[in-house]
Parts: structure tokens; C-alpha cells; sequence
């Protein structure tokens, strides 16, 4: 049996370094690459429909960036993307599209039901309660405050 003090020792030499910088740098330029793609998708339908309005232009962009995030999680390159990116790769909206599409694809041998159905949003699921918990609360607290 090994001490505690052993062990750390054994962890340190043994593990992987990780490249803390250059994992910051992908997070911020590919999750920056990210939201400067969705904004551009806003400001082309902007050109193209001059009298939409903003909340209408942003719905549309978030279903256009959700789609892409999906499409390329299909292909398997949002996966690919996320390795190199890390949290920059997670953070927009895209990432959210990832989180419900992966494993509705690695379950989907199981069927619609007990396969995509059940296990679509493994990951996202707890988001979305916590999301909409902390925002009923927020609502609520508001509602009194102010």
C-alpha cells in the first residue's frame, strides 16, 4: 500500500501535461470564429430582409447556427472541431446543437424510442432543467424586487 504523498508523486510524473495555453488560445479564437460566423449569418439576413425585425433576424440566426451544429455533428467534424477547441467549441449555441445530436446518433441502433428518444438529451437534459430553474427563480425574485 502507497501514502497519499506517494501517490501524488507517481500522478505528477506520470500524467500528461497539458498545454494550458494553447488550449486557451483554440478555446477563444475557434469559440470566437464561432459567434462571428452566427453574427455574419444575422447580418446577411439583415441585407436580404430589410424590413425584419431584430428579435425575428436573431430567431433566425439561432435556427441557422443550431442547424449548422447539427449538420456538422452528423458529418463528424463538429466532433473533430471540439477535440482541437475544447470549451470554445461547447460554449455558442452550436455546441448546445452537439450536446442533443451525439448521443441521438450513438444511441439510434437501439430504436426511436428507447434509442434517440430517451437518450437524445443525456447530455443537454440537465442544462435545460437547471436553465429553466434558475430562470423561473430569477423571474420570480425579479417580479417581487422590482
Amino acid at each position: 500500500m502507497i501514502d497519499r504523498k506517494e501517490y501524488q508523486d507517481y500522478v505528477s510524473k506520470n500524467a500528461p501535461k497539458s498545454p494550458m495555453v494553447r488550449t486557451l488560445v483554440a478555446a477563444f479564437i475557434v469559440g470566437g470564429i464561432i459567434c462571428c460566423i452566427g453574427e455574419g449569418i444575422g447580418d446577411i439576413i439583415k441585407l436580404i430582409f430589410k424590413d425584419m425585425s431584430e428579435k425575428d433576424v436573431a430567431i433566425w440566426e439561432s435556427c441557422i447556427m443550431i442547424f449548422l451544429g447539427s449538420f456538422f455533428t452528423a458529418l463528424g467534424l463538429y466532433d473533430k472541431l471540439g477535440h482541437y477547441a475544447g470549451g470554445g467549441s461547447i460554449i455558442p449555441i452550436t455546441g448546445f446543437a452537439n450536446s442533443v445530436i451525439s448521443p441521438a446518433m450513438e444511441y439510434n441502433r437501439e430504436g426511436v424510442f428507447f434509442g434517440i428518444c430517451a437518450k437524445m438529451f443525456v447530455i443537454a437534459g440537465p442544462i435545460i432543467v437547471f436553465g429553466v430553474t434558475v430562470s423561473f427563480f430569477i423571474g420570480f425574485i425579479s417580479y417581487f424586487v422590482v
